[in-house]
């Protein structure tokens, strides 16, 4: 028997989501859904969002830009999946265009490259159709663009033949 979650007042809410804003970045998103989950009402959710948003605990601009840099250097996303991951966070497209503009071209393309070739060095027959192929298909289920992830495998193959 799953046993029911005793329902928060809006002040431990409240310090709850300072201490966590404090320890890592959120959304305004973010924020919303963990304060529907334990149970606070539309009034005191958009009191504590104003609350936070005014005191800089949460500032969406500022963790949309950590989340860009931190899935591009260590999850090695591509624009793509970084896009999309932003927008099921509920954030303006507005924030989430000015991010993306951030993003250094020769640091992504270096990026793409190098999990390119780790990926090549797994395939047995990165050379061939075939294996050209299953490279593509990897690095677009990462997030780059295909023309982008065309170029460097033809670069790719051009070298190594």
């Amino acid at each position: 028997m799953i046993k029911a979650r005793k329902p928060i007042s809006a002040a431990t809410a409240l310090s709850r989501l300072e201490a966590l804003c404090s320890r890592s970045e959120q959304c305004t998103g973010e924020a919303r859904k963990k304060l529907a989950n334990w149970g606070i009402g539309y009034n005191d959710t958009e009191n504590i969002i104003r609350s936070l948003v005014e005191r800089r605990f949460i500032d969406d601009r500022r963790f949309c830009r950590a989340f860009v840099r931190d899935k591009l250097m260590f999850s090695h996303w591509g624009r793509r999946k970084i896009t999309l991951s932003l927008i099921q966070k509920r954030l303006d497209r507005d924030i989430i265009a000015e991010a993306m503009d951030n993003i250094d071209e020769t640091e992504y393309r270096a990026i793409l490259k190098k999990i390119v070739l780790a990926k090549a060095k797994t395939i047995v027959d990165a050379e061939t159709y075939d294996g050209r192929t299953r490279l593509f298909r990897f690095a677009i289920s990462r997030g780059f663009e295909p023309a982008l992830v065309s170029q460097i495998i033809r670069e790719f193959a051009t070298h190594n033949s």
